[in-house]
């Protein structure tokens, strides 16, 4: 084995030709598969991007929807509780000064308070009208009496308390409003 000769043959001309041909056919191939890769990934990027996109967009009108459900539980039965809230406060109204009526009167207005802050504890707000103009989307007028004291469209009394959930009117107040 020594003695064998290791000998280097260099390619033709033809054969180096068909060789580099041949390199380029794969390097071509090669080329376009990455380019189809590279082309796919993208697109599939771009979906998981959007498909992401919906699913955020979906969170989050899912939680508004809940609540929005929430508000509209809590103004539904608030609204139930706010005619009683006005029988106290109207019995508050006149209320005994003197006598055993003055310590009957001051337990109802306990209560009315607890009432109060019960309702308040939910999000609900009284609405002050006193000295603004009327607005059908917060009020609604019981009558338009002629008032030299007050501004024509000029609430002059309150009826009724109204009240807002959040931005949404509960119950409007009913007023009487100046012609």
């Amino acid at each position: 084995m020594a003695d064998e000769e290791i000998q280097f043959t260099t390619p033709s001309e033809e054969e180096f030709d068909g060789e580099t041909e041949a390199a380029e056919l794969v390097d071509d191939a090669l080329e376009r598969q990455l380019q189809e890769c590279q082309a796919k990934s993208a697109e599939y990027l771009d979906g998981w991007q959007r498909a992401r996109a919906d699913f955020t967009n979906y969170k989050r009108r899912i939680e508004r929807e809940s609540a929005l459900s929430y508000q509209n539980a809590v103004g539904n039965v608030v609204r139930r509780y706010l005619d009683v809230l006005d029988d106290l406060e109207l019995a508050l109204k006149n209320k005994p000064q003197e006598g055993e009526g003055a310590a009957w009167a001051e337990g109802i207005e306990l209560i009315t308070r607890k009432l109060q802050s019960l309702v308040e504890s939910e999000g609900v707000k009284l609405m002050n009208v006193d000295g603004q103009f009327f607005d059908p989307n917060l009020h609604e007028a019981l009558t338009h009496e002629a008032n030299d004291d007050f501004e024509s469209g000029q609430i002059i009394d309150v009826v009724k308390q109204g009240y807002m959930l959040g931005d949404k009117v509960l119950r409007p107040a009913l007023v009487r409003v100046a012609k």
